[in-house]
């Protein structure tokens, strides 16, 4: 009777002891299975139509099936996900803050952000600037997880700011993999910058880190289903255990002009004050 009686008292005193909540970390950020960064190209160069799609494209690929089961598969089952629209080096637009996604109707509500209302473009094309914010942006967020990624869409080359290579390589230093969605379709004012090999360039100049990868979107047609495909890519992924990976491409792979989209504003600028 007695080893009864003591079991009782030690479950009454173990159950009074405060638990810790197991979604904090020790330094108080909520764990989940992967943070990521959605920073999507808004740049002049995009049509009012383009743009539609875009957001459209991504609330229609978050609640998708083949999307919420990815993030429920995780170990935590849930992810923290925020939507940024980007252009010029010091142009970005937060549509949708950091949010934990962890079941379909969390993704809808963070689709149906998305749609609520649109905005008009902004100029010039910065994906370093894209890539400098989204890491400071995920260092300063309430999350913590084992694979943090930036996705960058674009339609065109950096042509703003610095040097799209430096600001990778300090992304890839902070342990950030860089996906990217290179946006290859003709449309608007978009065809003067069109670059035919855009999916080389993002291979060669903007993606990086363990398991990155480019998903090319050809026509917009295709885009709602590109984005489903990425982001179940990107969700359900795991890092290979051990110390960080090596970038999937080197800095200037097959000697790779990484500088082109420089080049081509230049020559703009150049041809336009003649």
């Amino acid at each position: 009777m007695k080893w009864f009686v003591y079991t009782v008292l030690g479950l009454l005193v173990w159950a009074s002891v405060p638990i810790a909540d197991p979604a904090e970390a020790a330094d108080g950020k909520v764990e989940v299975d992967v943070e990521l960064f959605l920073a999507v190209d808004v740049s002049r160069s995009m049509t009012p139509r383009e743009l539609e799609i875009q957001r459209r494209g991504y609330a229609e690929a978050l609640v998708s099936k083949p999307v919420v089961d990815a993030i429920m598969s995780g170990l935590l089952g849930r992810v923290a996900i925020t939507y940024v629209e980007w252009a010029g080096q010091n142009s970005q637009r937060v549509v949708v803050d950091w949010t934990v996604i962890s079941d379909r109707a969390s993704a809808q509500a963070f689709a149906s952000k998305l749609t609520a209302h649109f905005q008009d473009s902004l100029r010039r094309t910065s994906i370093s600037g894209a890539l400098d914010y989204g890491a400071r942006s995920i260092e300063a967020n309430n999350f913590t997880a084992n694979r943090r990624v930036i996705d960058v869409s674009g339609d065109g080359p950096n042509n703003h700011g610095r040097p799209v290579l430096a600001a990778r390589a300090e992304v890839l230093a902070r342990g950030i993999v860089i996906n990217g969605l290179p946006l290859m379709t003709r449309e608007g004012m978009g065809s003067m910058w069109h670059l035919e090999d855009l999916d080389d360039y993002y291979r060669h100049c903007v993606i990086g880190g363990p398991g990155a990868f480019v998903v090319p979107v050809l026509k917009w047609s295709n885009f709602p289903e590109a984005v489903r495909r990425k982001l179940v890519l990107e969700l359900a992924g795991w890092p290979a255990p051990g110390p960080p990976a090596a970038p999937v491409v080197k800095a200037q792979a097959n000697g790779y002009d990484c500088l082109v989209g420089e080049k081509m504003w230049m020559n703009f600028r150049r041809d336009w004050l003649q």
